[in-house]
């Protein structure tokens, strides 16, 4: 079922799309969470470590190739937005090429390297090994992630949130079986999380796919989709590369500041990891709401309904900003009450409930700037601007960078939990600037009017 965010009012669109999309990212956390949660309980302090610092690594690789997918799938959703559907069948075969290319060289070489890299992190010699182990086998099958991230995006391209939802509450119940099983009752550690993780994906993906070829013609690609074509590839390198740097360049900024956690001892990073799972349930429906705006803004760009576009955006900021303070107050208030279901009791859990207290103190007292963020940057890479967003992601990596290098120096753990802060304000101030050009021209010209897909970068022409 596909579904065109071009008709009807743009409020209740933007909801009920994103409502799927978000118990979708909802479960997909849970993959996370429950790593967490079973590992903590079962493998103790060292072993979360482990897959705490293993995680910004894997956001680092994984996140590369999953911003590419998000990138091309702008592309899949104006063309379905213009009714261009042997276009939308084009773009589906462009983006499985170069992502089977890009993940082949992102996989060979992250798992040849991956204990360079931890080493380069000063990652503690406790959690050395455990950490190496994770990551060798969560990289080494990354195509597993990709198939779902790549059949997922292109199905949101088209309207369709709701089967990515079903097939990846599939994947999590078997994810959570598979973990009891192989940590609890197998006794294989940390190897048993990742490997019930990429099975779970790996299902996860195999039924998007079957899904996409029984129920969705529009993507269902065959021989003559996959002829090659220079300017249809370029076209998808565009969009995917940057969005793609971009999603790196954060995750730098995440590396950077993990190496700076992990000189400060292993209660600081089983509790920024802790910690940070509480963080990302609550900021869930802000990137949600987000990405239904860069599938709305596309897919109404592609139609040439403008005025659709402001509407929209002004409606969800206001959403999208309730939510903000409301996961603000809860999390500063009872944060280090749910802090205490990832750890044993004892000692060092109580100093690692202190620390996340910190955490959510800071982290949440900025949620207003990452829910606007969300939206600014999700918009303008609907409306085609990927330079823009990038130059965001450049600034979030010098916050990261300076709080890992100035703020811990001289406020330990509490300067490391500000580079997040800093980060969202920095990338603000570059999307802001664009955002006001881009509205100036999208209250001016009229619907219908062509744009040529520059609406953003060419904020001076009539």
């Amino acid at each position: 079922m596909t579904r065109t965010l071009t008709k009807g009012n743009p409020l209740k669109l933007i909801i009920l799309f994103t409502l799927p999309l978000l118990f979708g990212n909802l479960f997909q956390q849970l993959y996370t969470f429950t790593d967490t949660l079973i590992v903590g309980r079962a493998l103790g302090v060292n072993a979360l470590a482990a897959v705490s610092l293993s995680a910004s690594i894997n956001f680092l690789l994984v996140g590369f190739a999953q911003g590419f997918t998000a990138g091309t799938a702008i592309v899949t959703a104006r063309r379905f937005g213009a009714g261009d559907y042997v276009g939308v069948r084009r773009s589906m075969a462009t983006t499985i090429s170069l992502t089977i290319v890009l993940t082949a060289i992102v996989t060979s070489i992250s798992v040849f390297f991956n204990r360079e890299i931890l080493a380069l992190m000063q990652t503690p010699p406790a959690v050395m090994d455990q950490a190496s182990i994770f990551l060798s086998i969560m990289l080494g099958f990354m195509f597993t992630t990709m198939s779902y991230n790549l059949a997922t995006n292109a199905m949101r391209a088209v309207g369709n949130s709701r089967a990515p939802l079903i097939f990846l509450i599939i994947a999590v119940f078997i994810n959570i079986l598979l973990e009891l099983l192989f940590i609890v009752v197998f006794n294989w550690g940390i190897a048993g999380a990742a490997f019930a993780t990429v099975f779970a994906q790996f299902v996860a993906g195999g039924l998007s796919f079957i899904y996409i070829y029984r129920v969705l013609p529009v993507l269902k690609v065959g021989k003559k989709d996959f002829k090659f074509d220079w300017v249809d590839m370029r076209e998808h390198l565009k969009y995917g590369l940057p969005m793609a740097f971009q999603s790196s360049i954060i995750a730098i900024g995440s590396v950077i500041l993990q190496t700076a956690l992990n000189s400060l001892g292993t209660d600081s990073v089983a509790s920024s990891g802790a910690a940070s799972r509480i963080d990302q349930l609550a900021t869930l429906p802000m990137m949600s709401i987000g990405i239904t705006m860069a599938t709305f803004t596309a897919q109404n760009l592609g139609a040439r309904l403008y005025s659709r576009i402001m509407i929209g955006l002004r409606q969800s900021l206001i959403t999208s900003g309730i939510w903000a303070v409301l996961m603000s107050f809860i999390e500063i208030s009872f944060g280090h009450y749910l802090i205490q279901i990832f750890l044993r009791s004892g000692s060092s859990s109580n100093h690692v409930i202190e620390l996340s207290q910190t955490y959510f103190l800071i982290n949440g007292s900025a949620y207003i700037l990452l829910s606007t963020l969300f939206l600014m940057r999700y918009t303008l890479q609907g409306l085609g601007n990927a330079s823009v967003p990038t130059l965001a992601g450049v600034l979030e990596l010098s916050m990261r960078a300076f709080a890992a290098i100035v703020l811990v120096k001289n406020f330990g753990y509490a300067g490391a939990v500000l580079g997040s802060p800093l980060a969202w304000g920095g990338a603000l101030l570059a999307l802001t600037p664009a955002w006001i050009a881009s509205r100036r021209k999208l209250n001016v010209i009229n619907d219908g009017q062509p744009v040529n897909g520059k609406l953003d970068l060419d904020p001076d022409s009539k």
